[in-house]
């Protein structure tokens, strides 16, 4: 049986920055309330953490930080993914180094590939070290999915346990649980979550969880409980909030509501800029309703 790593919700978690590089006391800060929250496993480093903005050195430390401050409480997942397959692996080993859990692997970006670069770029990757890896499919940002055949190639390979699927394709989900039904799949979006759990998933990677961490592995225990009616009341109930935390392309809201919430700094690499005002207005009118003092 592979090691999937964890079951539940694993916050894809912000990188607080400022303008001497990353805010390591704010990121303690999130880390302290994540784990107070309760959740699952934390993500580092991937795209909600504006991992393509980050030097090696930024991206490697923030890891480091991470795995000593976590300190085995929950699992501690790596972005290494590049549009370069010998920068991930490169990134995947130093990854490991610095004591990560496992893996989290986009696929190639901007340069694309078909589905035979996909696999012998995920393999190699996967080859570099005993980790084991979640690949990601998320074609709105990179123009390329991992196609549900694909998966049942990945799943061939010891250390490729499973796929963070952000298509938002519940038929997509679908076929790769008939094709590989031993292939761990993730929720890539907080607004179908209890839908892929009702499938068979093994929870989110959530940026909704950034700012309701308990809410979050609340609604995604009862589901993996088999608490469907009162895990998709759940879903229902906090939709409006996630469709807001998506307002702007992630990570501008969520940064926006943490900031609000006094844990980090509104700050944000280029080409990113800050959230809208109407937007911004929109998505703290959610949060007070949800009893977050913003």
């Amino acid at each position: 049986m592979k090691n999937t790593i964890f079951r539940g919700v694993g916050t894809a978690l912000v990188t607080p920055m400022n303008e001497s590089g990353v805010d390591y006391p704010a990121l303690k800060r999130l880390l302290d309330f994540q784990l107070d929250g309760g959740v699952d496993a934390l993500i580092v480093c991937a795209t909600t953490g504006e991992a393509p903005t980050l030097t090696d050195e930024e991206h490697v430390e923030a890891i480091r930080f991470t795995v000593e401050h976590v300190a085995g409480r929950v699992p501690v997942i790596a972005g290494t993914g590049s549009n370069y397959t010998d920068h991930a692996v490169e990134m995947s080993v130093k990854a490991k180094n610095a004591g990560a859990d496992g893996l989290l692997c986009v696929t190639p970006y901007y340069n694309k590939c078909t589905q035979k670069g996909l696999t012998a770029s995920f393999y190699k990757i996967a080859d570099a070290t005993d980790l084991p890896m979640i690949v990601y499919s998320v074609p709105s940002r990179t123009g390329v999915k991992i196609m549900p055949e694909t998966c049942a190639e990945l799943a061939k390979h010891p250390n490729i346990v499973g796929i963070k699927e952000a298509t938002g394709d519940m038929a997509t989900v679908v076929e790769i649980r008939a094709r590989c039904p031993d292939f761990a799949v993730w929720s890539g979006n907080d607004d179908i979550a209890v839908p892929v759990m009702a499938m068979g998933g093994q929870g989110c990677i959530s940026v909704f969880s950034n700012i309701l961490p308990a809410q979050a592995h609340r609604m995604c225990a009862l589901a993996l409980e088999g608490d469907f009616r009162a895990a998709a009341a759940m879903q229902c109930r906090f939709k409006p909030l996630m469709d807001a935390l998506f307002s702007e392309v992630n990570p501008i809201p969520v940064k926006a509501a943490l900031a609000a919430m006094g844990l980090i700094e509104d700050y944000l690499r280029l080409p990113l800029t800050p959230m809208e005002d109407g937007h911004r207005a929109k998505l703290l009118e959610l949060m007070r309703a949800e009893g977050l003092k913003v």
